[in-house]
Parts: structure tokens; sequence; C-alpha cells
């Protein structure tokens, strides 16, 4: 099967919200008047970012989820995107099942393919995703990283930790009843983007971004472009790990089995998590509540913003926990 063949039999589809798609030298979009397109591209490279035993189909959804991830915490409408992939073979078995996760994705949000590019070489997936947001008055409606107040309640979206979990057991660091794999396994490697939250929190947050590389760490992006400060209730992160119900379930000890510091570095600083983390004033909670149910989104309010710069962790008593937990950073 040659490039082009491997294009059209598993990539070309017919152009919807495009102008021009697939088959040309360019795709041309046309963006909705008294909007602006926001785009984020991602790189999955193969060893780094996933195991080369991955399930394929898997594969393809959580390589446009995370880009979708990104447009959903600038609080944008998936339009488009583009697939650049380098693959050691044109494999059937393996194509087929790829393109079916991916593009089962994009029809979910209504994002087309209208472009990339193929090569041969180690596998490596990378997409640039275009979405767009509406701009009322003169003034963008995109959610920043910069916006965050002293005062603003600090929010996350859905479960906390379980990415990071799962890679640990498939590293081998660490050992859990199998349930609680199969639960963890399920977030590292078929994430939610959260569009539909980032699309209801247009108007109420003040800032936001996409859980990544670990809560703590994402953070601090905002409290740095914010020029604010954090206080972080751990004891209500930890409960936002969903295999813990899962590890109780099978007769593990969660206070020692791996034991309540493993668990909280999970939620603090464990990756892959991709649930919107964000600010809202105090006033907003009611509204924050309702764009958690317009989205079906779970969402919980996990500390607050202050005016003096730095990160606080608390326990549910308020008393100061120690921050030891350090959050993903390809080249530290």
């Amino acid at each position: 099967m040659g490039e082009f063949d491997l294009i059209e039999r598993y990539f070309k589809r017919p152009a919807r919200q495009a102008v021009l798609g697939v088959g040309d030298d360019c795709a041309i979009l046309q963006p909705a008047p008294g909007t602006q397109l926001a785009i984020s591209c991602d790189m999955l490279v193969e060893g780094r970012h996933f195991f080369p035993s991955v399930d394929p189909r898997a594969l393809g959804h959580k390589a446009l989820a995370v880009n979708l991830s990104d447009l959903a915490a600038c609080g944008a409408r998936p339009l488009a995107f583009t697939l650049a992939l380098a693959l050691p073979r044109a494999d059937d078995a393996w194509l087929a099942p790829f393109s079916q996760g991916l593009l089962a994705l994009a029809d979910a949000h209504g994002c087309e393919l209208v472009g990339g590019d193929t090569t041969q070489g180690p596998l490596n997936i990378c997409i640039t995703v275009f979405g767009e947001v509406p701009v009322l008055d003169g003034r963008s409606q995109a959610l920043l990283r910069s916006g965050a107040q002293p005062g603003d309640d600090l929010y996350v979206s859905g479960t906390l930790g379980d990415a990071g979990l799962a890679l640990e057991v498939l590293r081998g660091a660490v050992s859990v009843p199998a349930p609680v794999l199969d639960a963890a396994r399920l977030r590292l490697e078929s994430p939610a983007p959260r569009v539909a939250l980032g699309l209801a929190l247009r108007g109420i947050a003040t800032a936001a971004i996409d859980v990544s590389d670990g809560l703590l760490g994402d953070l601090g992006h905002i409290l740095k472009q914010s020029g604010v400060g954090a206080t972080v209730d751990v004891d209500v992160a930890i409960k936002l790990i969903a295999a813990r119900a899962y590890y109780s379930g099978a007769g593990g000890r969660f206070d020692t089995e791996p034991g309540r510091n493993q668990w909280l570095a999970w939620a603090l600083a464990g990756g892959d998590d991709y649930e919107l983390l964000f600010t809202a004033p105090a006033s907003a909670r009611e509204a924050v509540a309702a764009a958690g149910r317009t989205s079906q989104t779970p969402v919980t309010r996990i500390g607050h913003i202050d005016p003096a710069r730095g990160l606080r962790l608390v326990d549910g008593q308020g008393q100061a926990v120690a921050n030891t937990y350090t959050s993903f950073d390809h080249f530290a």
C-alpha cells in the first residue's frame, strides 16, 4: 500500500464545514463571522507518550482527545484538524482501528480531518486542531490562563490521578488489584475531552487550563500568568481519584496500600488526566454548578485564589501540607 492509497483508504472524507479538505496542497477554512480561530498542536511519540502495546483504536481516540482538551480549556468549539503521521510500515491491521478511533471522536465533536502528512519512520502522531471562539462587542470570549483574580474559587472537572496510577502499574512500579487497573487504564488510554464544559464556562470562568502534566504543575501556569497565588485542599483532591472506590471494593486499604502519600502524588502531580482546571468568582458558584449540569460533567471546588503569590497546600482542617510533588516535564 502506497502513501496516497493509505490516505485515500483511511483518512480521506468529503469536506463538510471546510471549504476545501483532504486532497489539495492546503485546506481552506472559513470561520463564522464574529469569531476567532483557536489553534493547538500536540505530538504523541511511541515509547514517550504511549506503550507500543496500546490498542490502536484507543490511541486514535487519545491522539485527537488531547488536542480537543486544549480547545476545551480555551472555550473553543472544535472545527477541524490536520494529522501528521509517521509509520514504521503501512499495516492494515493497525491503521483500520486507529483511524476508526480517531474519526469516531472527530465525528462526535463535529471536528473534521482536513489534511496533514504521512511518512515512514518511528511511530509519531502529530495533530493540529482548529476551533472557533466568539467575539462579543469586540472582546474575545476565549478562556485564558491569565484571568484568575484573588478571591476566585478554584475548580477541577471529573476525576484526578487515575491515569498516573495506571502508568505506574504498567511500568511495573506499583501493583494493584485488576479492577483498579482496569478502571484507571481507561482514563489513561481513552480520556474524555471536556469540550461541552469549556463551552458552558464561557463568560463564567476567569481562567482555565487543561490538566495534562499534573494538577499542581498546570495550576502553576495559571498562577504565573495571572500574577496570583492559590490554596489547594489536598483532602478534597485525593477524593477525586475514581480508582479509590474500586480499590476499596477489591479489599485494599486506601490509607496503607499503596499509601496516602502515593495516592496524593497521583492526584496532585499525575499526568494525562485531561480534565479542566479553572477559576471563577465565588459569586458564580451556582453558574458553575449549572455549567457542570448542562455539560453532564462533574465539577469540584478544590481551593481558592490568593493575592499573595505562591502555592499553598492544606488538609481538610486547614493545616499546612508540605508540597513535595513534581509534575511531568519532558526535559527536566
